[in-house]
């Protein structure tokens, strides 16, 4: 048996490694090329400190509290060279990937469908070369722009493990990336560099609370369909904002996923005070205080600046604490700083 362990660095890059049953984190990772850090590695000296985010694993008792204290382990940190993982586990290390002797992984694929949702966003499908890239679901790539050495930054929309990728792009008059799909076609390749970020779904069984902001709905995709794929009974909210009636895209996928996750609903904002939507106005207008007051939610928000910073201050300014909080901002060119 074997588990995959996420390694989260501090620069945004993600690395995945193969744990066997039995064996340590630390080990599992330099058995991979992936130097992480330590002194010790008896549990002695603590330099091999890290978050475990999500999954369940076994420390044993052969470390010192000068190492690790109990108030340390309770609050999910962990020494890699003790811990012994019995699921797969996502664990925050406090470097960067390149002081591990680690970097980004680059991966080539070929574009097999370009949809055009009038002048609001594209969703690009990509078919991968050899095996499906790992990723947690909320996580972005950067693709590169054949052609113009540069690159943008694009979150999946697609569900971890398929070869298949899939992205929303938001369309930007004279954009890099936009122009380029002006004229792409089936068959073009592209490189992509990756998985990178701290925006992505944790574990557990409170409620949800997604607020997508424009294309800022593609990580929900992803979240949604591995919460279906897993047979989620979580309750989930999802509040999809946008600024005009012609901005709301790909709906129909998630009325598909209020079919398939039994306690998924969602509801959809327009900013336009000319619009004829139902529901007009910014979403923290419309985000479930029933649901907020109740308390244990996760919430998870991803969208433009503005109103990335409207929640912020829409949920101190209304003294609500949720579970979590898990946001990141993203400008038209690439994502900002996920803050988990």
């Amino acid at each position: 048996m074997c588990y995959t362990i996420a390694l989260n660095f501090e620069d945004g890059v993600t690395r995945f490694v193969d744990c066997k049953a039995g064996e340590k984190v630390l080990d599992a990772a330099f058995r991979n090329k992936i130097n992480l850090p330590m002194d010790c590695s008896d549990g002695v000296c603590g330099t091999c400190k890290c978050r475990a985010e999500s999954g369940s694993y076994d420390m044993g008792d052969d470390y010192i509290e000068d190492a690790l204290t109990e108030d340390e382990a309770e609050s999910g940190l962990v020494l890699t060279c003790q811990m012994i993982p019995s699921s797969d586990c996502v664990i925050s290390v406090p470097v960067t990937a390149a002081s591990c002797k680690t970097g980004q992984q680059v991966f080539a694929a070929t574009v097999t469908r370009i949809e055009p949702h009038q002048d609001a966003a594209v969703v690009l499908e990509l078919a991968v070369d050899g095996a499906a890239p790992a990723f947690l679901p909320g996580q972005y790539v950067n693709i590169g722009v054949p052609g113009s050495g540069d690159h943008r930054s694009y979150s999946f929309s697609s569900a971890p493990g398929e070869g298949d990728l899939g992205f929303l792009i938001k369309k930007i008059p004279g954009g890099l990336m936009s122009s380029w799909l002006a004229r792409a076609k089936p068959g073009d390749r592209l490189d992509l560099t990756g998985p990178m970020g701290s925006f992505y779904l944790r574990g557990g069984e409170g409620p949800l609370l997604f607020l997508a902001g424009g294309t800022g709905l593609a990580p929900f995709l992803s979240m949604l369909e591995v919460l279906a794929r897993a047979g989620s009974q979580r309750q989930i909210h999802l509040i999809y904002g946008v600024t005009r009636d012609q901005d709301l895209v790909l709906v129909d996928e998630l009325a598909a996923y209020a079919g398939r996750l039994p306690n998924f609903t969602f509801a959809t904002v327009v900013a336009d005070a000319a619009s004829d939507h139902p529901r007009k106005g910014w979403v923290t207008q419309h985000m479930p205080d029933e649901m907020l007051a109740a308390g244990g939610v996760d919430v998870y928000l991803c969208g433009p600046p503005p109103m990335v910073d409207a929640v912020r201050g829409y949920l101190d300014e209304s003294g609500i604490r949720p579970a979590s909080f898990h946001y990141e901002k993203f400008t038209p060119n690439a994502p900002l700083k996920a803050i988990a």
